[in-house]
C-alpha cells in the first residue's frame, strides 16, 4: 500500500489526512495519508525513504518549504523561483519539488470578488509560503507588494528573488487594497498580531493564509472594522487538489463534502 505524508512542525493543525483520505476512499485508491512531527534533521532520512519507495510522496509546510530543496533531485519551474516546496514526488529516479501553493492561492483569489489587477498589496510575514504568495500576486498583476516581518532582515531576503518589493518595519500600516496575514500568528487563540488597523479606510480585503481555525484574531478584528475577509480554506483545499493530482493522475472532486470536511 502506498504512503503519503505531510510534514511540518508544529502539525497537529493541520487538516491534510482528512481531506487526502477522504479522496483517496473516494477515488478507490490503496493508499493512506498521515501527518509527521518531524525536526530539520529528519529531512533528509525521510526524502532516503521516498527513494527507497518506503514513502511515495509529501506535503511540506512550515517551516521546511525551502530546508527540504537541498534533498531533492529537481524542482519544478515554479519551486525554483520561489525557493519554495510543498509537494515531493519521485518521477524517472528523481525525488522532485513542486509549488502547489501558487495555484492554490491564485484560484482562491480569483473566485472571490477581489480582483489584484493594480492593487497595492500587503504581506504580514516571511516564511515558507510568502514566496508562493508574491508569484502568484505578480501573476495577477498587482500593482505594488509591500513586506513586514518582525525580523526585517527575513523579509529583505524575499528581494532576492523579487527585486521590486518593498519593506517596510514591523507596526507600520501602509496604503493597502489587499493584506494577507502569512505569519503563523494566528493558530493559537492568544497568539497577538500588535499591528493597529482601525484607522485603515472601510472595504479593504483582508486575508489571512491560516485556515484551521477558520477566525482568527486577524480575520474577525477585520470583520469589525468593515472589512472583507477570507481565510486560507479554499487556497489549502486547491493546492491539495494540485498535489492529489500530480500523485495519483486524478483530479479530485471538490463536492460539499470537501468542503464540510474542514468545518
Amino acid at each position: 500500500m502506498k504512503k503519503y505524508f505531510v510534514i511540518g512542525n508544529p502539525i497537529e493543525h493541520s487538516l491534510s489526512p482528512k481531506l487526502h483520505n477522504y479522496w483517496l476512499n473516494q477515488n478507490k485508491i490503496e493508499a493512506t495519508y498521515d501527518k509527521k512531527l518531524i525536526t530539520k534533521n529528519d529531512l533528509e532520512g525521510i526524502c532516503n525513504e521516498i527513494r527507497k519507495d518506503n514513502i511515495n510522496g509529501l506535503n511540506v509546510t512550515v517551516p521546511f518549504k525551502k530546508e527540504i530543496i537541498p534533498f531533492l533531485d529537481q524542482l519544478s519551474k515554479e519551486a525554483e523561483e520561489t525557493q519554495s516546496v510543498n509537494t515531493v514526488y519521485m518521477k524517472n529516479n528523481k525525488i522532485i519539488g513542486h509549488n502547489t501553493d501558487i495555484e492554490g492561492f491564485e484560484l482562491n483569489v480569483k473566485n472571490t470578488k477581489f480582483n489584484v489587477t493594480g492593487k497595492k498589496i500587503f504581506i504580514i510575514g516571511a516564511g515558507g509560503v510568502v514566496p508562493s504568495l508574491i508569484f502568484a500576486l505578480k501573476k495577477m498583476k498587482a500593482s505594488n507588494i509591500i513586506i513586514s516581518n518582525r525580523t526585517k532582515q527575513n523579509a529583505e531576503n524575499l528581494k532576492n528573488l523579487f527585486k521590486d518589493l518593498k519593506i517596510v518595519d514591523w507596526g507600520i500600516v501602509p496604503d493597502f487594497d489587499m493584506v494577507i496575514n502569512a505569519t503563523s500568528l494566528g493558530l493559537n487563540e492568544d497568539d497577538l498580531m500588535n499591528i493597529d488597523f482601525s484607522k485603515t479606510d472601510k472595504n479593504k480585503f483582508f486575508y489571512d493564509v491560516i485556515y484551521n481555525p477558520k477566525s482568527t484574531k486577524f480575520l474577525s478584528n477585520a470583520k469589525k472594522l468593515g472589512h472583507e475577509i477570507e481565510n486560507g480554506k479554499m487556497m489549502f483545499i486547491y493546492q491539495a487538489c494540485a498535489a492529489f493530482e500530480k500523485w495519483h493522475n486524478i483530479k479530485p472532486q471538490i463536492d460539499t463534502k470537501t468542503l464540510e470536511l474542514l468545518d
